[in-house]
């Protein structure tokens, strides 16, 4: 671990200090940049970067120093101005695909090697096609599949190449398969049902805003000129109205400038452990969004960790490994606590309970499970029920925030609208 550090200090370009290096750093392979997701003993998940050779060996080295590695992905080339060009990572759709083909070859008692190459013959070339043909290359070297996929995590999930690795070793590849492709089809049904429930919305703030800003920034000017030009005296609506427009012309290339400061140094707050934190506690205090976000956190962390156990991967490493999916950097430090409970020999619906991030009815359920020794059935049905609960709210949040969106809009157009016409109508009754 020593050679590792200062193997890192000494090509890290942001490090200003200068260290010897040894003749064996020098002449070592070529290191790249990895963003590497970790649990620390004292209940904190971190995201860092670190430079090695190859991510397999900077997670071996990591897990030697005592930490929990959830994720090792190569970094994205930076361009200036903070533009990325991210690796892409296969889509769900494409590693669903691909895992029911599998489960389909291997049930039909094929070698991997052959059932590789039946796979590849009609792949599209795609980040997938790319993996797949280092994976025929890799097992026809003689590597076991989870042993390939593990050179490939910046590809390949993290929870999938866990999955693979256990259903080798106890001899249930295709059972695996199976209940990971079941589990992919529940993950990608939310995340779908949570985007159809907010696009309508969405598409109407950005017609509106549209809408608002054409007015703004072309109607009332126009109509400003008219109004200067005819010399009449303007009703007090309709000179606020003016004013506020002329100044926001006036400033918009201050304000425009102020505004890309300000996302600029919230995204490299939000960049820090702390930001980060603090954001996310605030996201599930936000009054019925918060529960949505809560609920759908937990319905993937209860999905994915029933999965685990039943790929029959110890529940402390499936536990760790499901806190990565939480996304929500509060709930993983939360449920990290109560992971080293758990380790220590508390029950894991006390545990879970003494975090409070997880509702009462879950904590129940999970303690029913523990006392029937169903644990992996209580977890889908918990995960079910927290998806109905999910499934209302967005419903509630969609029939609520439509209307109340067309109202208020309504009522700015209309606003603008009348100012505008104000004038005319005084006009018209004075020449009447």
């Amino acid at each position: 671990m020593l050679s590792f550090m200062q193997s890192y200090f000494c090509n890290n370009s942001m490090q200003s200090i200068p260290l010897k290096c040894s003749a064996e750093t020098i002449f070592s392979p070529p290191m790249s940049i990895f963003i590497c997701k970790y649990g620390t003993s004292d209940g904190k998940v971190v995201s860092r970067e670190f430079e090695a050779a190859d991510p397999a060996g900077l997670r071996r080295h990591l897990e030697e120093e005592g930490y929990f590695v959830f994720d090792v992905r190569k970094r994205p080339f930076r361009l200036p101005l903070g533009k990325r060009i991210r690796r892409r990572r296969v889509k769900t759709r494409s590693l669903l695909l691909f895992n029911m083909e599998l489960l389909v070859l291997i049930k039909a008692g094929m070698p991997m090697l052959q059932i590789l190459d039946t796979i590849l013959e009609k792949q599209d070339e795609d980040a997938l096609f790319v993996a797949l043909r280092q994976l025929r290359d890799d097992v026809k070297g003689g590597d076991a599949l989870s042993t390939a996929l593990e050179r490939h995590t910046q590809v390949f999930p993290s929870l999938y190449i866990a999955s693979i690795r256990s259903g080798e070793r106890t001899g249930e590849l295709p059972v695996t398969i199976q209940r990971y492709i079941q589990y992919l089809k529940k993950v990608d049904e939310i995340r779908k049902k949570l985007v159809s429930a907010l696009f309508y919305p969405c598409i109407l703030v950005v017609v509106s805003f549209l809408a608002i800003g054409l007015l703004m920034f072309y109607v009332i000017p126009v109509f400003s000129q008219i109004f200067a030009d005819a010399g009449s005296r303007l009703p007090l609506l309709t000179q606020l109205l003016i004013s506020f427009t002329s100044a926001l012309r006036s400033y918009s290339p201050a304000l425009l400038l102020l505004a890309i400061a300000v996302a600029v140094i919230f995204r490299s707050w939000t960049s820090s452990d702390k930001g980060r934190h603090a954001v996310d506690r605030l996201k599930l205090k936000l009054p019925y969004v918060g529960d949505v976000l809560r609920e759908y956190s937990l319905a993937s962390f209860s999905r994915t960790l029933a999965n685990l156990l039943g790929s029959g991967i110890p529940i402390i490493v499936s536990l760790r490994m499901s806190i990565g999916t939480l996304n929500n950097v509060y709930m993983e430090k939360r449920l990290f606590e109560a992971a080293r409970e758990i380790e220590e020999g508390r029950r894991l619906s006390s545990a879970f309970e003494r975090t409070g991030v997880m509702p009462a009815l879950a904590v129940r359920m999970l303690a029913v499970g523990e006392s029937t020794g169903a644990m992996e059935e209580m977890l889908a049905n918990i995960s079910a029920y927290l998806e109905e609960a999910i499934d209302e709210k967005l419903h509630f949040i969609t029939s609520a925030i439509e209307p109340a969106i067309m109202i208020v809009m309504g009522l700015i157009i209309g606003t603008i609208i009348i100012a505008m016409y104000l004038p005319i109508f005084q006009l018209a009754g004075t020449v009447g």
